[in-house]
């Protein structure tokens, strides 16, 4: 697939987000978070994104969510290893204020590419913002999270952000169960493979 990224591989992508200038973010940011993970992953995670310490470090969930994300894969039997973890915005939105329209759009391309070459078969999103611009414009997550919708061999759900759990801890065995969920439809699809 031809793009602004040449052939579109990992290293352009990420030597494009290094110099990228596309929306004002840019001049705020310390430095751009791309995806990190397998990258033969059949899960992609998609939160909105980067807070201050991955800003700081360039890497996604660093901070106190990726704590409890890091806890909740390790309940569901997953690491990040079993993963690919990304953004729709791949810099830190001053006041970890929602992305604007603008933001959303100057980035979109990065995580197109980013999904075209991992090809996931599962794309959880992390929290309203990433589940209202995957999945649906008028995604609920209180209501919705844990549903499943399927698009071009892939299918999607989206649960809270970690984030959600830190200012509601209640919040943990919901997402816990949704990340469950999301384990055992991995595993169905992996038997389903394994048939062929």
């Amino acid at each position: 697939m031809q793009s602004i990224f040449g052939q579109g591989t990992w290293n352009e992508i990420y030597e494009h987000l290094s110099v990228c200038t596309q929306c004002p973010l840019s001049q705020s940011r310390h430095l751009p978070v791309m995806g990190r993970g397998s990258r033969q992953a059949d899960i992609m995670l998609i939160a909105e994104a980067p807070g201050a310490q991955e800003d700081q470090q360039g890497v996604p969930f660093v901070g106190r969510s990726g704590e409890v994300l890091d806890r909740l894969l390790l309940e569901c039997g997953l690491g990040r290893e079993d993963l690919y973890i990304t953004n729709i915005i791949k810099c830190h939105s001053p006041g970890n204020r929602d992305p604007n329209e603008e933001e959303k759009k100057a980035c979109f391309p990065y995580l197109k590419y980013e999904t075209y070459l991992l090809k996931p078969e599962i794309i959880v999103c992390l929290g309203r913002v990433a589940a209202q611009r995957i999945i649906a414009p008028d995604f609920k997550i209180s209501r919705q999270h844990g549903t499943w919708t399927h698009r071009k061999n892939c299918a999607l759900t989206a649960t809270y952000h970690p984030s959600a759990i830190l200012h509601d801890p209640s919040k943990y065995e919901l997402v816990k169960e949704d990340f469950l969920e999301i384990v055992k439809k991995c595993s169905l699809s992996y038997a389903a493979r394994w048939k062929r």
